[in-house]
């Protein structure tokens, strides 16, 4: 006989939701829980790396590049795999001129990101900050090799070839860099000065005033002008580029100590006596400007004067030939000819033909 179920009055059903705890998940559950944790941890990461990446970005472009850098380290070790923060930092060690820590920094970014021209580019500018010319030029070839429209990767490599004296290798890659980007004025103006290096004045010039058609206050392509209009003879023509140069840049003090340089060339002495001065005022650390002191106070037999002034241009660079060679011949005149010997033969051993001169004939 079945027996009946019969429901009481006030009977209550249990309504209440029962949560599964952590060790009664399954094992797709588990994954599952994981994989969103994980996937909420990278978001942070990749926040707080990009966050870190844009303060970086702000920084290098008030020109802090030191600071710039400690705010892409943070963004890389947010983010590892960022190779845009790689590539920044490098080119703020490049900027910063910490060349081996960009060299580390390119090294890591081409190993992360096969092919990428840029990051070649940059490690060759590190390479040629340190002077290893070898493996700057295999890093410009590449870079040339994976993108052959940088005006920049040609530009550097005739940089580079400049600084070898191999003036018709970089009028050729200026001449390249020219033909992919004709608004630039650094290649008219450095194809310009291996012109000059090779003595063919008119090119040079030639190119000095393609360069200021792009740019009209570039001060120091104006001074480029005066100093390879001096070499030509033409010394009104280099005063009034001097001049110009000074009147765009009035603490510019290489244009002061050149036009003081072409006044002295010309006989005006106390004119080029005021230039060589204020050139020094401007930048004390500029030895060329006392020894070129001491050469005016030569000619006005103030000899004394003239071994004191290249005496303070040796101690602002004791490797400046030319200011050993001005206190020889003050000290020759001071009758201190072991002195005076002593100076020439220095002169002589940094590369001075005068030096070895003087030397040669007054010391043997």
């Amino acid at each position: 006989m079945k027996k009946s179920i019969s429901l009481m009055a006030g009977t209550v059903f249990c309504s209440f939701l029962s949560f599964s705890q952590a060790e009664n998940m399954t094992a797709a559950e588990m994954r599952y829980r994981d994989s969103i944790t994980k996937l909420n941890q990278n978001n942070a990461a990749v926040a707080a790396s990009q966050e870190a990446y844009n303060k970086g970005i702000e920084l290098f472009n008030k020109k802090n590049f030191k600071e710039a850098i400690g705010s892409f380290n943070k963004s890389i070790s947010s983010d590892p795999n960022f190779t845009a923060a790689y590539y920044n930092k490098g080119v703020a060690e490049n900027e910063a001129e910490m060349y081996m820590d960009a060299l580390k920094t390119f090294t890591t970014l081409i190993e992360k990101q096969k092919g990428y021209s840029k990051a070649y580019f940059q490690r060759g500018r590190a390479y040629q900050g340190l002077s290893d010319y070898l493996k700057s030029e295999k890093d410009y070839e590449e870079s040339i090799r994976l993108d052959a429209n940088n005006p920049k990767a040609y530009y550097n490599y005739g940089t580079l070839k400049f600084l070898q004296q191999d003036y018709n290798a970089a009028i050729k890659y200026f001449t390249k860099s020219i033909e992919l980007d004709p608004s630039s004025p650094m290649a008219y103006n450095d194809r310009g000065s291996c012109y000059r290096m090779q003595e063919n004045y008119p090119k040079a010039i030639e190119d000095y005033e393609a360069a200021l058609r792009k740019n009209p206050n570039l001060a120091f392509v104006l001074n480029n002008v005066g100093t390879t209009k001096k070499k030509m003879k033409d010394y009104s023509g280099a005063l009034i580029a001097f001049n110009r140069a000074i009147s765009v840049d009035v603490n510019f003090f290489l244009a002061y100590n050149n036009r003081g340089v072409a006044l002295l060339e010309k006989g005006s002495l106390d004119d080029a006596i005021k230039d060589f001065e204020k050139a020094m005022q401007i930048n004390p650390k500029y030895a060329p400007a006392a020894s070129n002191l001491a050469g005016i106070y030569f000619k006005r037999k103030d000899f004394k004067k003239a071994e004191e002034l290249a005496s303070k241009a040796i101690a602002i660079d004791p490797n400046y030939a030319s200011a050993y060679v001005n206190r020889g011949m003050a000290r020759e005149m001071l009758r201190k000819m072991d002195d005076a010997c002593d100076d020439w033969k220095k002169a002589s051993d940094l590369g001075s033909t005068e030096g070895k001169t003087c030397y040669s004939g007054n010391c043997n």
